[in-house]
């Protein structure tokens, strides 16, 4: 299977059903996401400079909602502390196949376990490193506070925990701007206006953002410390909290 250009919008569709992590979308994830995400490029090899610093001697580091593996194998290439794993977790059978097949592929001294399995079934131990990277989004907002104080009590001390997510915005212009200025983007990597309208047309049906402010107070209840925006471009962002 090769990876193939994003066109799964581009074509008029009566009805625009729920975006879904299947097949067709894993054929053309990485490019989807390079082109829909602004900073995913620097966001994924920054998570792996910061998995290096904070990750410690024989501790576990995970990947929640993995998709294809783009944070497991950057923890894996820059990770040199000793005895570690890198857990990577996801529910979409289509992309852990092919999150498999990169770990296969890849030359890395720690280990990827690539398990298909809900992170919200995931136990989580003995952690020094724990990545949501874009995948907290799609959860219900009901079990989002659950699932960071679970992470939060199987972290080591010192660990890190790395959340990224698409942020809404609780002051209206702000939110018009900041929306406006995504579509440009997506529009400056070839997107059409009706592949714009109609993939956010089934993205809202099953991604609901949060405020910074949302992410932070979330952290904080959860026992975190020192929670914080490391990364911002438009309404992409990514925060660090510690145990």
């Amino acid at each position: 299977m090769t990876d193939q250009q994003d066109r799964l919008f581009a074509t008029s569709r009566a009805v625009t059903s729920g975006f879904r992590f299947d097949e067709k979308v894993v054929r053309v994830f990485p490019d989807m996401i390079s082109r829909s995400v602004p900073g995913y490029e620097l966001v994924v090899p920054m998570i792996g400079m910061l998995a290096r610093r904070f990750a410690q001697p024989e501790s576990k580091l995970y990947d929640l909602g993995c998709s294809l593996g783009a944070a497991s194998l950057a923890m894996a290439v820059a990770v040199n502390a000793e005895g570690t794993g890198i857990i990577a977790v996801d529910n979409s059978a289509a992309m852990v196949a092919r999150c498999r097949q990169h770990v296969a592929e890849s030359d890395v001294a720690v280990p990827v376990e690539v398990r298909l399995e809900n992170m919200l079934d995931t136990r989580i131990e003995n952690a020094s490193v724990v990545v949501l990277n874009f995948t907290l989004q799609f959860l219900d907002r009901g079990q989002r506070q659950g699932l960071v104080n679970r992470i939060a009590t199987g972290m080591r001390t010192g660990g890190a925990l790395i959340i990224s997510e698409k942020i809404c915005f609780a002051d209206d212009q702000e939110q018009k701007d900041q929306t406006a200025w995504h579509h440009d983007f997506k529009r400056t990597q070839g997107y059409s206006a009706l592949e714009i309208a109609q993939k956010r047309n089934a993205l809202e049906e099953v991604l609901q953002p949060d405020t910074e402010a949302g992410h932070i107070e979330r952290m904080k209840q959860a026992g975190l410390s020192n929670p914080r925006r490391w990364f911002q471009c438009f309404s992409f962002a990514s925060y660090i909290a510690f145990r």
